[in-house]
């Protein structure tokens, strides 16, 4: 999945991601805050540059944050069930989503 997901961000169609709250292990960035892209082996492949970080309710998410994550999400049905089988858990109207849009300004 890594592999695809990197190979999504680098074609320009990634351009969003997102996490639960309760799972941030470290502050959350915000716009202008620069990462380093790791590939499959852990090798950089790119920066990214945070261009919004906002933290929602799961009901919140819409239709074009769905589809911008780039994995082909056609609903935000789609989005939340895909997401329920990667977290391992529910997500509900007011489950709180770190919600991420980024671009990629050099390839390593």
């Amino acid at each position: 999945m890594r592999r695809e997901l990197v190979g999504a961000v680098l074609r320009g169609e990634k351009t969003a991601t997102a996490g639960l709250l309760e799972e941030r292990d470290a502050p959350l960035g915000r716009a202008g805050d620069r990462r380093v892209l790791l590939g499959f082996d852990e090798e950089p492949v790119a920066v990214v540059e945070l261009t919004e970080v906002h933290v929602v309710p799961a009901g919140d998410v819409d239709l074009q944050f769905a589809r911008d994550e780039g994995e082909g999400f056609e609903s935000v049905e789609e989005w939340r069930e895909a997401h329920e089988r990667f977290f391992e858990q529910p997500i509900h109207a007011d489950t709180q989503i770190v919600a991420v849009r980024f671009r990629v300004v050099e390839r390593l």
